[in-house]
């Protein structure tokens, strides 16, 4: 580890790279404790405390909700907005050519996103803003409803969001890493110093409950290995190509890498957002005058907390629902089929062209299953903890949750990576 440490400070461009990126994430930080003047702090953190699904918003916003910062929104609308880019290359045939223009293409892709992402940012900020406030017996800050106060409010975060985007990019280029991917992840680590001491606290108190926080450590540890394991996981499909012969893997075959998780974390983003909007619709109504509206509201508050049975099987079926969806979007077998013909490949025991796209299809949708269960697995894994292990148990905090735990464990794999690279090319330049 020591020698690992000593080639990663002996090489200069990596130290820059690290210290920059140090320094970014750093900002960032500082961004998020400045509140918005004239916030009530202790009746939004008060919303956050008693709101379960408001609460997971704060963590991966890293503590910027809570603090009703001028970052409030932390980069979900890029995310939203990414999203959503990706769905329109699919819908739009122009835009769907961009793909295969290389860099170009992707910059244009890049440019579109950042345009949708101010429109997302100004209408997520103003219905974040009102839900808080209605969710406050005090006003979190008074006269919310008139334009002259509300509107420099949402500008003001919608403009927390630009510099955000600005710093993430930033750390992509000069820094390393995926800027965006660092931020979320640096805003989710810094949560897990207040999860720890606030569950130590309630650990104290008994015996009883210092087992169950070690019982906690023992199966966030346990989580994290799986998930690491199933993050790396692949399935290696051999590819010949014409003129060289047949060889094994070991000799140099050529190899399609299917990952088990193809998705990543976008279900979970996908599915939280779903499954959070009848529960935000129904906090607007649940004071309507109409008795029918009411009960509604009322039942779906109920019956949509995060401790409920039906919120966690509708959760876990979307992951896998949408883990089908955005794979099917993101990976096109036809294509693929298509590139490895073009390169005189063949899948050995596949005919090339058609049959191939079959079989690869048959191959990703088998993997998708098992992906989309371990998704959902992992989404609700705190809150069947929660559920199953009531009393002494259920009164700690989880100290990641499904969502953040898949985000830390990409950004840390992949950090590996790209240092792991860095180092090969700082050897690699020592010949020159």
């Amino acid at each position: 580890m020591t020698k690992y440490l000593l080639q990663i400070w002996n090489s200069r461009d990596l130290r820059t790279k690290i210290f920059f990126t140090i320094f970014i994430v750093i900002v960032f930080r500082l961004l998020s404790q400045i509140s918005i003047p004239g916030a009530n702090l202790d009746a939004i953190r008060g919303i956050f405390a008693q709101n379960q699904l408001l609460g997971a918003f704060n963590v991966l916003t890293g503590g910027s909700a809570e603090n009703f910062s001028i970052i409030l929104m932390g980069l979900s609308p890029y995310i939203n907005a990414s999203i959503i880019i990706q769905l329109l290359t699919v819908i739009i045939p122009s835009w769907e050519g961009l793909k295969s223009e290389g860099e170009m293409g992707q910059r244009k892709i890049s440019k579109y996103t950042r345009w949708l992402t101010i429109p997302l940012a100004l209408l997520q900020s103003y219905g974040t803003i009102i839900l808080l406030n209605t969710q406050s017996q005090v006003p979190i800050i008074e006269n919310m409803r008139e334009p002259n106060v509300i509107i420099p409010i949402m500008l003001t975060i919608t403009a927390g969001t630009v510099l955000l985007m600005w710093l993430g990019e930033l750390i992509s280029e000069k820094g390393i890493g995926n800027g965006i991917s660092i931020l979320i992840f640096a805003g989710i680590i810094t949560s897990i110093p207040q999860a720890l001491g606030g569950n130590l606290l309630v650990a104290g108190a008994s015996n009883d409950k210092m087992i169950a926080f070690i019982l906690t450590l023992i199966i966030t540890v346990v989580i994290s290995i799986v998930v690491i394991m199933v993050t790396e996981g692949q399935r290696r499909i051999p590819i010949t190509y014409a003129g060289r012969g047949v060889k094994t893997e070991g000799n140099g075959d050529a190899t399609l890498p299917i990952r088990v998780n193809q998705a990543g974390m976008v279900p979970i983003i996908f599915a939280f957002a779903i499954i959070s909007f009848p529960t935000i619709i129904a906090q607007f109504l649940q004071n309507a005058k109409t008795d029918w509206i009411q009960a509604g509201a009322k039942w779906l508050i109920t019956n949509f907390q995060t401790n409920s049975l039906i919120y966690m099987l509708i959760y876990f079926l979307l992951n896998i629902l949408f883990t089908y969806f955005y794979v099917s979007i993101t990976f096109n077998p036809k294509e693929v089929a298509e590139n490895i013909q073009k390169r005189g490949g063949y899948v050995p025991g596949i005919r090339p062209g058609t049959q191939t796209a079959e079989y690869l299809a048959k191959v990703s949708s088998h993997l998708n299953l098992f992906g989309g269960i371990f998704i959902g697995l992992i989404g609700v894994a705190p809150m069947m903890y929660q559920y199953f292990f009531p009393g002494s148990i259920g009164s700690l905090q989880s100290i990641l949750s499904g969502a953040g735990m898949i985000i830390v464990v990409g950004v840390v794999l992949d950090l590996i990576r790209q240092v792991n690279a860095q180092l090969i090319m700082h050897d690699y330049k020592k010949f020159y």
